[in-house]
């Protein structure tokens, strides 16, 4: 008799972003003259960057050809891309080419990488946090039972609270795996580095690993703060380190990432590197060709110009958000070093509450802080990838429903 994962009824029965996706839609469907503002997925919006483009075109000619035709694609990446990103990203920190793997998104990495570790490991995250790294635990029976105010059993869970400037303490149980993203998502605040050297310290003391989430480092604007996990003493013994084009680059709908995983670091005498080297070739056959001509190009000087663009473009957004919403008497945090700006719901009110005010009264789309943990209860967030125009709109009508 088939038996299926049972680990997966554990879970609700949609994708967060699903949900709000429905709710949208249902939204739309009775009021098809509204138009509707989304500042909730973290979706670009700005076009690809002409050498990315270019880049990707002469990519797609070479393989009309036969003399220029590609097949699969090596499962780690080419080495054109890995080396530049090593060269690019990774200079003077110890990371190389063989280090890097490229993929098709900084989610399927940070999803899969617990395949390499134990079902007894004992998982650390944020709360709030990025939703999938507690669902994909869950998925693999490495979470235990859901326990209502409470969470997972099995998970650690370490409070970002707003009188820690959301920042995580170490926690009382000592985790073997420990997820941190920053700048974050959901909350939008980056971690200095004094404190992220902490962490990798807390890891080598504790023979913990550091799964580092860096998909917003393009953001950082703030001196002090680490780009990569990687500038802090001893990383490369304790760290493994993912990052994404998507972001950085406006590939969300072409899809390339990558995820650095040092030759030093080891469990039990056993490469993560090399394990990680023979998860990757047994499930992906490598990413295209023509993507990953597009991703070089994001290196070139003309590339590099023309991203900052983009991500000054995305800061501004940012920028409107935060002063119009305290204009507004809002609450807010983030939106400096990250796309994404963390609010204060009205008192009163649950974040669900806020996001059906929100979509029904104001025809404006975020996300609710309690899909990203318990500790997201209150809060909401907002993000600054559509246009500016729509930035604008959607922020003068939660002025004008709230002040």
């Amino acid at each position: 008799m088939v038996k299926v994962n049972e680990n997966f009824a554990k879970l609700p029965a949609s994708y967060l972003f699903v949900e709000i996706d429905n709710r949208v839609k249902a939204f739309q469907k009775a009021h098809p003259e509204q138009e509707v503002l989304r500042l909730g997925i973290g979706d670009v919006t700005r076009p690809l960057v002409k050498p990315v483009v270019d880049a990707m075109k002469k990519a797609a000619d070479e393989m009309g050809h036969a003399e220029t035709f590609r097949g699969y694609a090596p499962e780690n990446g080419y080495a054109f891309l890995r080396e530049a990103i090593a060269a690019h990203d990774y200079k003077g920190l110890g990371i190389d080419a063989d280090d890097i793997f490229v993929s098709d998104g900084a989610k399927s990495d940070t999803a899969s990488i617990g395949d390499i570790f134990g079902l007894d490991n004992a998982v650390a995250v944020c709360d709030p946090v990025y939703p999938v790294y507690v669902d994909t635990n869950v998925m693999a029976g490495r979470a235990g039972d859901f326990v209502e105010g409470k969470g997972w059993s099995k998970i650690v869970y370490m409070p970002c609270l707003e009188e820690n400037c959301f920042l995580p303490s170490f926690p009382e149980q000592v985790p073997d795996l420990i997820y941190l993203c920053f700048p974050n998502n959901p909350s939008g605040v980056s971690m200095p580095k004094t404190q992220l050297q902490a962490w990798v310290d807390y890891a080598n003391k504790n023979g913990s690993i550091i799964l580092y989430d860096a998909a917003y480092e393009s953001f950082i604007v703030t001196p002090g703060v680490p780009h990569s996990i990687f500038e802090c003493e001893g990383a490369e013994n304790c760290a493994i380190e993912f990052r994404s084009f998507s972001k950085t680059a406006g590939f969300t709908g072409v899809r390339c990432a990558f995820t650095a995983v040092p030759k030093k670091l080891q469990v039990g005498g056993v490469s993560l590197n090399q394990m990680w080297a023979r998860h990757q070739s047994t499930k992906m056959n490598g990413v295209s060709y023509p993507v990953q001509r597009a991703a070089e190009a994001v290196y070139s000087d003309e590339g590099q110009k023309l991203i900052r663009e983009n991500i000054d473009y995305y800061h501004n957004n940012a920028r409107i958000i935060l002063e119009g919403l305290k204009q507004a008497g809002f609450t807010v945090y983030g939106g400096v070093d990250s796309p994404y700006v963390w609010m204060k719901v009205p008192a009163g009110m649950t974040s669900w509450q806020f996001f059906d005010e929100l979509l029904t009264k104001c025809a404006v789309v975020g996300t609710p802080g309690s899909g990203f943990g318990i500790h997201g209860e209150g809060y909401f967030r907002l993000t600054s990838f559509n246009t500016t125009e729509n930035t604008t709109k959607a922020v003068q009508r939660i002025i004008e429903r709230f002040q």
